[in-house]
Parts: structure tokens; sequence; C-alpha cells
């Protein structure tokens, strides 16, 4: 078997905000811009690596979500503990600058972790944890 990761899916309230985020801090090119009723799903992607997206879609979408359901993906969204996606780079500390010079909300600088990763972390508009590690 050969697979690749093809999409991810995380949670964007405010598009506009995430988009600044993943366009210009991070870098990613916009491969689609869909808009539905009030909703709104953007696909961004790594440049030239097509075959690998991030889809921003409305948080708390599924039809088939409870009310109850809804509001704990909120409150999860707020404390900024509901996503996460690993990132890596060659350059992990001018990566760091650029998105810290972004004005992103960084978590952690970039530190060498005990179990053998470098990386660092911010919290994207949304909340959702963006961790990058540095590539070997």
């Amino acid at each position: 078997m050969n697979l690749i990761i093809h999409q991810t899916f995380l949670p964007a309230d405010d598009h506009d905000k995430s988009l600044a985020f993943y366009r210009d801090a991070l870098g990613f090119e916009v491969r689609n811009d869909v808009g539905y009723e009030n909703m709104r799903w953007i696909t961004v992607g790594p440049v030239g690596q097509p075959e690998t997206s991030i889809v921003l879609e409305p948080p708390g979408i599924d039809p088939g979500l409870s009310d109850d359901e809804r509001r704990t993906i909120a409150e999860l969204m707020a404390k900024g503990s509901y996503a996460t996606i690993v990132l890596a780079t060659p350059d992990l500390d001018a990566t760091f600058e650029r998105v810290r010079a972004s004005g992103a909300d960084v978590v952690q600088e970039p530190t060498d972790q005990p179990y053998g990763v470098r990386d660092c972390a911010f919290r994207d508009p949304a909340g959702n944890m963006v961790r990058i590690n540095q590539a070997t």
C-alpha cells in the first residue's frame, strides 16, 4: 500500500484571521475558498506539496452533533485544547521567528524535548495547537 495524508480538517471560527495565519505567517498557499450560506471552507497547503491540504472548516458543522456537543466543541476551542496539527521544517529557528513576527500566539519557543524532538508551538486564531518540529 502507498498512502499519503491528503487532507486534514481544522475548525476555524474566524476564517479571515485563520487565513492570515496559515497563508501569511506559515506561507501556505490558498487552494480553495468556498462559501455556502453563512459558512466557509478554506483549503490551504504547503507550496510545492499539492497532495497535502488543510481544510479550515466551520466548527461543529457535522449535522449529527447535538447542541451539547457543539457547546463542548466551542468550550474546548476556547481553551485551545480541541485540535492539533504537527508540521515540520528544516529550519525551526527561522520559521519560529517568522511566525512570531506575524503576531501569532506563542505557546512554546524552540525547545529540545526529552523524547528527542526539537520543536516549538503556536495557537492559531481558532485556538488550534500548531506544533512545528525540526525536520531531520
